[in-house]
């Protein structure tokens, strides 16, 4: 079983960083003082604000702010400004065994996908396919506040993830496994083929997302995927928006799913609501789910932290 983070609690302290782009300093403090409004203490990374070009810092400086938050017994939960590029150069620069035995929640998505995976994967760390600072506005839909609370500050299992109404989740290919839920962020997922931080998908549920992509690219990062044997040594596939992605040459991304993922005849699960979308379900990465797409049902099976 992966370790599971001590829950997020009323009062405690939110440890921000920023592991890729850098962000604007006045956005990151709106955000922060959100935060803060909902009852959250904030501690500020040392590079947080920084801003060196394409990443808001070195490698290894936005890997020892990571670290840092780590180490600091007062900080309960760390939260990423946001993802965008450069997340998986700091990887080389972490600690992975103190990290196990500092374990913390860390939530995010987009770039920060490798991140989340690695900790898993390295750590054996659940971590959280959920909000990033960004997120924490007013214009933020309640259920995806719903959705991160539940899994951060409780210890509700089963815990069924559902998508909000009005948007169902849709059972392709019918089977019903369980196992490790890994994945995220489609591009970035394909970024770690070849790495010593290739993503492990063996006897895995894979979850993917994307957005921005012409459905060209989109082929070829599933092409990608498939040849790489993702496809093949997995137990079920979900997945998720592909959001802002043009349609090229008249197939869409539904029709790719169905052209390159459903042969493989593993359950599969299409639509959910994840990430760069409008609404955002709250994935744990490493956590035990089940997918039944027989009844049609994603359930986390166990808690995602622990008291």
């Amino acid at each position: 079983m992966a370790i599971r983070p001590p829950l997020l609690q009323a009062g405690d302290t939110i440890g921000l960083v920023t592991l890729g782009s850098p962000q604007d300093a006045a956005l990151t403090n709106e955000r922060a003082q959100f935060l803060t409004d909902m009852g959250f203490n904030v501690l500020f990374g040392q590079y947080v604000y920084s801003f060196e070009g394409i990443t808001a810092a070195p490698a290894e400086a936005r890997a020892e702010d990571l670290m840092n938050m780590f180490a600091n017994p007062e900080v309960d939960m760390i939260l990423p400004t946001r993802g965008t590029t450069g997340v998986q150069t700091i990887l080389p620069f972490l600690d992975y065994n103190f990290i196990a035995n500092n374990p913390k929640i860390i939530s995010g998505y987009s770039d920060i996908t490798v991140l989340l995976n690695a900790l898993y994967q390295f750590s054996n760390l659940v971590t959280f396919h959920s909000l990033l600072l960004i997120d924490f506005r007013p214009g933020t839909p309640a259920y995806n506040y719903d959705q991160f609370f539940e899994a951060v500050s409780t210890l509700t299992a089963p815990r069924p993830i559902l998508n909000p109404p009005g948007m169902p989740l849709i059972s392709l290919i019918s089977g019903n496994v369980t196992g490790p839920m890994v994945g995220g962020n489609l591009t970035s997922i394909v970024n770690t083929l070849g790495t010593p931080y290739e993503i492990d998908t063996s006897n895995k549920i894979l979850f993917l997302e994307e957005i921005n992509s012409p459905t060209t690219i989109v082929f070829r990062h599933l092409i990608q995927l498939a040849m790489a044997g993702k496809f093949n040594d997995c137990l079920g596939i979900v997945m998720g928006e592909c959001t802002n992605c043009p349609v090229s040459y008249g197939e869409t991304y539904n029709d790719l799913i169905t052209s390159i993922i459903a042969p493989y005849g593993k359950p599969l699960m299409t639509n959910l609501a994840t990430a760069h979308g409008t609404y955002k379900a709250a994935i744990p990465v490493g956590a035990t789910v089940n997918l039944n797409t027989i009844n049609n049902t994603l359930t986390v099976t166990e808690p995602s932290v622990s008291i």
